[in-house]
């Protein structure tokens, strides 16, 4: 799989395409991705999630992804790493809250424009972003800056007020590691028993779930089901995936068990679920 990196502390792209511009691939770096027109879909770590004209997408250093053209799409893409948020003339304290949101957000795929005002807000930017980064005119460099760093900010308020994150920053390191280390693993239970995780982290059994539920405010066992129900949940409103194969990527023993679970955490069963949820939805 290819990994891509970025040469400089960021750069602007934007390019229309009939095809899918490339196939699945790693970045070391933030990318933000506008969708200026087209339609298609967002792959990216497993989910998938079909795009339309507005929307917005973040995809973090790590996240396996590529987006799948199906109408002529124009893509703006801002990426950007840990070194241009440090050097971008933000004030030190507001980086350090930048640098914490967009690392530690409770990442989910689709769109992340949640605040209305502020989707309104993001295409005449990014408009301004374009005309100064093409015509090269006198303060274009500070006025592109500028606007990168609004539109950073915006991102950052959409996922902090939208996208719940249980850890501060004040959490200790160790557990956000092992937060991380759930989210990367919730298909294969099997990484996910305490035995292992003890293992894994350097923690007796009897003090992994005391100290998971010190720092991160609930059990492991309780995070666990929260993110697995959670993601059960975006299967079966933004994809087309049949509750078979839903039961084989998440490691449920047949649709028995899949039922079951998700009854227990939402009430109602999986197809019942699927009729009723909006699809696709993005304020």
């Amino acid at each position: 799989m290819d990994m891509e990196n970025l040469s400089g502390p960021f750069s602007i792209v934007c390019e229309t395409l009939d095809e899918s511009p490339k196939s699945l691939h790693k970045h070391t770096f933030f990318e933000l991705v506008y969708i200026m027109a087209g339609t298609g879909k967002q792959l990216i770590n497993k989910s998938e999630f079909r795009y339309t004209e507005g929307q917005m997408f973040l995809i973090t250093p790590e996240d396996t992804h590529w987006f799948e053209v199906e109408s002529t799409t124009t893509f703006f893409n801002l990426r950007f790493n840990d070194i241009y948020i440090k050097e971008s003339g933000i004030a030190f304290g507001n980086v350090q809250k930048l640098e914490f949101i967009l690392q530690n957000a409770t990442h989910r795929p689709g769109c992340i424009l949640r605040n209305v005002v502020d989707k309104q807000v993001i295409k005449p930017l990014i408009d301004a972003i374009l005309r100064e980064h093409e015509n090269k005119d006198i303060y274009n460099q500070e006025l592109t800056q500028q606007y990168v760093n609004t539109l950073i900010v915006l991102v950052a308020r959409n996922i902090a007020k939208f996208q719940q994150m249980i850890v501060s920053e004040q959490t200790d390191q160790r557990a956000v590691n092992i937060l991380h280390f759930i989210q990367a693993n919730i298909y294969y239970p099997e990484k996910l028993r305490a035995d292992y995780l003890c293992g894994r982290f350097n923690v007796s059994v009897n003090y992994l779930g005391k100290y998971f539920k010190q720092h991160i405010g609930i059990t492991i066992q309780q995070y666990i089901t929260q993110y697995r129900q959670t993601l059960i949940e975006h299967r079966l409103t933004y994809s087309d995936k049949r509750l078979g194969e839903i039961v084989e990527e998440f490691g449920f023993t047949d649709e028995s068990h899949l039922n079951k679970f998700f009854k227990n955490n939402k009430g109602i069963s999986p197809k019942t679920f699927r009729s009723t949820y909006p699809k696709n939805h993005c304020v």
